[in-house]
């Protein structure tokens, strides 16, 4: 009976937390975006391979995923946080296992009664449990529950480093369609310039033309030339971004032409930020971070606290190894330990306050990372809406500077303006579909950049 209310004591200790509570801070962002998104689907519940709906491009991004050298390193460092989660667990569990040990030494003359040295033995085997501490205070446990979040935020930066690859990717891949485009665009424009200037050459020899249209057709086929091998060396660049990205050479037939600009990527709509913002991998990640901070405060807390710990086990022990298992052998041993601080020269109290600080530091971070979230969203619905427009406006201007064209030719063919018209033109007109190509690209790529922003699911 005497024994019950220190057994309800011990469990009433065993129960002892002195992690704070958690409570997931505010977002520190508006409840609504200040531009309304499109209808659509949201982006969470859209896998990626049905946001992109190009085969070819499907291919090199499972390429990616496959052999990416980042990936595989996001993934080692789930499997070493997986360990260290293992191994701060195992520290709540008894430590079970055999000692044995031997011992042989003299004794001094003055040590034996009839006063002669003599040669002793001891031999002993121990099993059981060896050592054991008791987490009165939940040490163990606030360790515990720091490992457990620090896996599961590396699990979240796994995650967010997959989707930040698909997005890569995509648009590495849109890059490279989009300059198969400009270098089509340049090599028709240089066919159609070198056919004027043969054009012009035989009207300077029939004295219908200058030397003067002369020499302004052939600046603008080399003009053409120069941005025909200049596009041809960014094609090349974007080459060597996507078999970084995929971590491979990808395949000639995987690579997109000038068609693969236009994906007719889905419209994903943005719901409300509460929603949108807290399925982000990096926002999960920066919050199992904060729940890992708030850990290391229950264990600075229960450093202040005494540490039991038992010591125990149970063999046999004999005088010289022949005889060890014999009857009459058996011994064992029980040694609970006590080490409460008395003076540790304000250690406790710094370390209490770091890991406080720590945690305020991972509030700011989590908060940060919602803030910088917001506006990755935010940014895109404005870019989105902006780009659609602005490729309108692109297309109507090159279709009017293409009619613009062939009127100043026609003038100039019958003698009413000089060659000076044609070129103007001309000019005009190939920066129009360059940056009508520009735009496409851009809108395409703000739809992938809204994808990712908005939690696309893999």
């Amino acid at each position: 009976m005497a024994a019950r209310p220190l057994a309800l004591t011990a469990l009433l200790l065993c129960a002892c937390n002195l992690t704070p509570r958690y409570d997931r801070p505010a977002p520190p962002v508006p409840e609504a975006w200040p531009q309304a998104g499109a209808g659509g689907p949201a982006a969470a519940d859209l896998d990626w391979r049905q946001f992109f709906p190009d085969p070819g491009l499907r291919a090199v991004i499972e390429l990616a995923l496959e052999r990416s050298r980042d990936l595989r390193i996001a993934a080692l460092n789930v499997e070493k946080a997986q360990a260290l989660y293992r191994i701060q667990r195992g520290a709540s569990y008894p430590t079970v296992g055999v000692e044995a040990a031997g011992q042989k030494y003299r004794s001094p003359e003055r040590m034996d009664s009839n006063g002669q040295a003599s040669v002793k033995e001891q031999d002993t085997v121990q099993f059981g449990v060896l050592s054991w501490e008791l987490d009165f205070f939940g040490s163990l446990r606030s360790l515990e529950d720091q490992a457990l979040n620090q896996y599961l935020a590396t699990e979240q930066a796994r995650a967010a480093a997959r989707i930040g690859l698909v997005a890569a990717v995509a648009q590495a891949w849109l890059g490279y369609a989009a300059d198969s485009r400009n270098l089509q665009l340049a090599q028709a424009t240089l066919e159609t310039q070198g056919g004027a200037l043969d054009l012009i050459a035989r009207r300077r020899d029939a004295g219908m033309a200058s030397d003067l249209d002369l020499r302004q057709a052939q600046s603008q086929v080399e003009a053409a030339r120069a941005d025909a091998a200049r596009t041809r060396g960014l094609l090349a660049q974007d080459r060597n971004a996507l078999d970084l990205l995929a971590g491979a050479p990808v395949p000639a037939d995987l690579l997109p032409g000038p068609e693969g600009l236009d994906l007719g990527l889905v419209d994903v709509s943005a719901g409300l930020p509460s929603e949108a913002l807290l399925r982000r991998p990096d926002i999960l990640m920066a919050e199992y971070q904060l729940k890992a901070a708030y850990g290391s405060i229950g264990a600075a807390r229960a450093a202040f606290f005494p540490s039991i710990s038992l010591t125990a086990g149970i063999g046999t022990m004999s005088p010289d190894f022949s005889h060890l298992f014999a009857s009459g052998t058996r011994t064992w041993s029980f040694a609970p330990t006590v080490l409460a601080p008395v003076f540790a020269g304000g250690s406790l109290k710094a370390s209490l306050k770091a890991a406080e600080v720590t945690r305020d530091i991972a509030v700011a971070q989590y908060e940060k990372a919602i803030q910088t979230a917001f506006r990755e969203v935010a940014d895109g619905l404005a870019q989105r809406a902006a780009l659609a427009d602005q490729a309108a406006a692109l297309g109507a201007l090159a279709e009017a500077l293409d009619g613009a064209l062939q009127i100043a030719q026609a003038r100039y063919q019958a003698g009413l303006d000089s060659y000076l018209n044609v070129l103007v033109a001309q000019r005009a007109l190939y920066a129009a579909q360059q940056n009508l190509n520009a735009a496409g690209l851009g809108l395409q790529a703000s739809r992938i950049t809204l994808f990712k922003a908005l939690g696309g699911r893999l």
